[in-house]
């Protein structure tokens, strides 16, 4: 018996964003349970935002202004992917996305060396966090996934095969805690479901717990 064809599922993530990170652990959950292939995809809080910064509450601004601490390690993921292939995103992710969410660290060099060494990439890569040479990168990449949600969206944004094939894309799910085993699988029948719909848009409510990291 021949395995299933894999589902592909695009993910755009800011490595800064908490709740990306809880979609992304959820989407490697729906890869053990389901024929399922996540490509990863960098978006960015800072180019999202800076237009609007005058909107943005004030303890957030410093980190979203050009060359802020959001704009780091989005750039040294861009670049270990321009030099490393774009098979090294989920792995550089998770190493990036444990020590910033799960051990509270911050996204200063120590750290971005520490996840790119775990990642098995080279520490000099953690230098393009003050660079701008691979911004116009960063931009089509974070262009890419605007193009397929619109503009009214922040992080993650998910794209997945709609009723006709093409696909779907979606801000979210926005979940906590990641979802685990059958309850993971669910959801993303959920999510596939939605998508074959036409015309259908948005599910949301109120956020009255904050991420879980387990």
């Amino acid at each position: 018996m021949t395995a299933p064809e894999k589902t592909v599922a695009d993910f755009w993530f800011d490595p800064a964003c908490p709740w990306a990170w809880m979609t992304s652990r959820w989407m490697l959950e729906v890869e053990k349970v389901r024929p399922v292939e996540v490509r990863w995809h960098v978006m960015s809080l800072g180019v999202l935002n800076e237009d609007k910064l005058d909107e943005i509450p004030e303890e957030y601004r410093a980190a979203l202004r050009k060359g802020g601490s959001a704009w780091g390690a989005v750039r040294v993921c861009i670049a270990a992917a321009r030099k490393h292939g774009p098979d090294v995103l989920g792995p550089l992710y998770t190493a990036l996305g444990t020590r910033i969410h799960v051990q509270g660290l911050p996204a200063e060099h120590e750290t971005l060396v520490a996840a790119l060494e775990e990642a098995g990439l080279p520490a000099e890569l953690a230098d393009a966090a003050h660079s701008d040479a691979f911004d116009a990168e960063l931009r089509a990449s974070h262009q890419e996934g605007i193009e397929k949600v619109g503009q009214d969206v922040g992080t993650p944004v998910i794209a997945v095969p709609g009723a006709d094939g093409e696909q779907i894309a979606f801000f979210g799910p926005v979940v906590t805690p990641a979802p685990k085993g059958e309850a993971a699988a669910r959801l993303w029948d959920g999510t596939l479901l939605v998508a074959s719909t036409p015309g259908f848009y948005e599910i949301k409510r109120t956020r009255t717990q904050g991420p879980v990291f387990d």
